[in-house]
């Protein structure tokens, strides 16, 4: 703890996923602890902040969430920059959404760093009934990705908590073990030839 702004590290989180898989609800419910039934498509890239105690230091959470821009393909490499973590969702029953998994997850690498902490994470637990998507399927996808794997519902919070905070602390654990460096404003870039090479006060090192 100790540090002016009264945390430690500030962590970049990127939702993923196709539409209305329950992103969005994700985010509020981790980030205030809240849900909409309600849950409209926002345009636009949005993101909300939650701080974390992790080990005895203070991480700042940053979670953006693509508020439907993945509906028109409109993600671009500035929402992954800077990303030290990924969410990728599906909805449990809904086939579809978990088979573009793999399509999301090569976006995802094309675009963010290649040590990028990511989750996958089966949405909406609460609708066991209408399940379309074993957990062991989805299980063995991640485990033959090298991905993290959890099945949650943000309507009822069953693994929410669990899904982020694992990301962040192994986040966490990577900057730690020096496999992730320190950027000059605060938030963390993960270490690779490029970060390498970029030069310490500039927090950004590609295009968009």
């Amino acid at each position: 703890m100790g540090s002016d702004d009264g945390y430690n590290f500030v962590f970049k989180v990127v939702l993923i996923g196709e539409s209305g898989v329950g992103k969005s609800n994700l985010l509020s419910r981790f980030t205030k602890n809240e849900f909409s039934h309600d849950s409209r498509t926002t345009i636009g890239v949005e993101f909300s902040t939650r701080t974390v105690q992790l080990s005895g230091f203070t991480i700042k959470a940053q979670i953006w969430d693509t508020a439907g821009l993945e509906r028109y393909r409109a993600i671009t490499s500035a929402y992954y920059r800077g990303a030290v973590g990924a969410l990728l969702v599906y909805d449990i029953t809904k086939h579809l959404t978990y088979e573009s998994v793999e399509r999301w997850l090569k976006e995802l690498y094309e675009h963010a760093d290649p040590h990028i902490v990511v989750m996958l994470v089966g949405n909406k637990t609460d609708l066991e009934s209408e399940r379309s998507v074993p957990t062991d399927e989805a299980k063995e996808f991640a485990a033959n990705k090298g991905l993290f794997f959890l099945e949650t519902s943000a309507l009822d919070s069953t693994n929410v908590e669990a899904a982020f905070n694992i990301v962040l602390a192994e986040i966490h654990r990577k900057v730690s073990s020096k496999e992730v460096i320190r950027g000059s404003i605060g938030a963390v870039s993960l270490n690779s030839s490029r970060a390498e090479s970029t030069e310490e006060n500039k927090p950004c090192c590609r295009n968009i």
